[in-house]
């Protein structure tokens, strides 16, 4: 029997080739596949390889050095003595108390060894659901981070949005940060999100997300929203994310922010990388959702606020239409998730804009036979009374075929 790991690996790659290829995958009945809506992109690395191998290098580029700027005391290496697989489909990011031969740090002599991944040259994502699945390390002075730097580099003008942090002092909590022209280093621009009761994200694994538009940058842990930020953010100062941008992943240790490691900190530490994946759609900015009389789904009053009603709207290309399709199954708007009130599966529950939770009244599946279908209930979203007029409220119903339950994404 395949272990339940090689199952989920199976079951995503289905879920990704079908919105790569077709953008529709059936509910319970039997669909015919539909050409694609919108084009999806995919950027997918889940690490699977025989235990000791090196990362693919057709995706990853093994930094070398050390790195001045923060004082950090690693110097990175290349090969598989900090970085590898570890054959049970992780990569295996290892900081090590150990001296680097031959090599003497800026400010002296570096104290451990540690890696540093980007895809830069390899490949770049402007916009799009940009995550990581991680377990992180634990101790005093540990640095991880999954990042991402704008193209060509010319730091920080050229911008960095840091999709996860952590220092070690803070257990429970991971930050969230841009950084751009006048908001840069400690003036970055952003939040912490922590776990309840104390636990420690070194204790499981995390998904770390952004969800990234020309006007915004979403956070989230495990499908929950801490932060959106966009140019009103900034104070008057530019906002330079509306270009390439290439991933980074890496396990500092030390420097001015984390400080260093002490007596309490044990060695080898490391960041346990599950899978890290860019999904984007060939709109920039998402795509929007045609249904009944040309219509569109509409955030009301372009209102993030959770529980906004979702309604049937004239198209007008503003983001409160802009939607794009996670890869955990969800549609979002203004950095929320399209929601079925109150978890609810009767003909007649209504959707509304909600934080993303990754619950499964915020799943859908874009059918061949363009329905959306949340698959908790085996409805359909479905325009109230089959009424064309601005403002109708939408909800589940039955699926019945009706026009007013026909949506063309894009």
């Amino acid at each position: 029997m395949a272990s339940p790991r090689l199952l989920r690996r199976c079951l995503l790659a289905v879920l990704s080739a079908a919105l790569v290829g077709t953008a529709a995958v059936g509910p319970a009945r039997a669909q015919s596949a539909a050409p694609a809506a919108t084009a999806v992109t995919t950027f997918s690395d889940t690490f699977d390889g025989a235990a000791g191998s090196a990362v693919d290098g057709s995706k990853w580029t093994l930094e070398t050095g050390d790195n001045v700027n923060n004082h950090e005391r690693q110097y990175y290496t290349s090969g598989t003595k900090n970085a590898a697989l570890d054959g049970q489909g992780h990569l295996v990011i290892t900081a090590r108390k150990e001296n680097p031969a031959g090599y003497q740090c800026w400010y002296g002599s570096c104290q451990y060894t540690s890696a540093r991944l980007n895809t830069a040259g390899k490949f770049n994502a402007q916009y799009g659901h940009v995550e990581a699945r991680m377990k992180i390390p634990r101790g005093q002075g540990m640095w991880p981070a999954f990042w991402m730097l704008g193209t060509p580099v010319n730091w920080p003008d050229s911008g960095e949005i840091d999709v996860m942090e952590n220092v070690g002092f803070e257990p429970s909590t991971v930050h969230g940060t841009i950084h751009g022209p006048g908001y840069s280093g400690s003036g970055g621009i952003g939040a912490g999100y922590s776990l309840p009761n104390g636990q420690a994200f070194a204790d499981a694994f995390h998904t770390f997300a952004v969800d990234w538009a020309p006007d915004s940058i979403t956070w989230s842990v495990d499908g929950n929203v801490y932060q959106r930020r966009t140019p009103a953010d900034l104070g008057g100062k530019t906002w330079v994310f509306n270009k390439p941008f290439f991933l980074i992943l890496n396990l500092a240790v030390g420097g001015y922010w984390p400080g260093d490691p002490d007596g309490s900190t044990q060695f080898p530490q490391t960041l346990v990388v599950d899978s890290v994946s860019v999904t984007t759609s060939d709109s920039a900015a998402g795509v929007p959702i045609r249904g009944l009389a040309g219509k569109c789904v509409d955030v009301a009053g372009a209102n993030p606020a959770n529980g906004t009603a979702v309604q049937l709207y004239d198209c007008n290309g503003t983001g409160a239409q802009t939607w794009t399709v996670g890869s955990d199954g969800t549609l979002r708007a203004l950095g929320k998730c399209l929601d079925v009130v109150g978890n609810g599966t009767a003909d007649g529950s209504a959707v509304q804009l909600w934080d993303c939770t990754g619950g499964p009244n915020q799943k859908w599946v874009v059918s061949g036979a363009h329905d959306i279908v949340n698959p908790q209930a085996n409805k359909c979203l479905d325009v109230t009374g089959n009424n064309s007029a601005n403002g109708t409220r939408l909800q589940l119903w039955t699926c019945s075929g009706g026009a007013n339950q026909k949506w063309t994404l894009g």
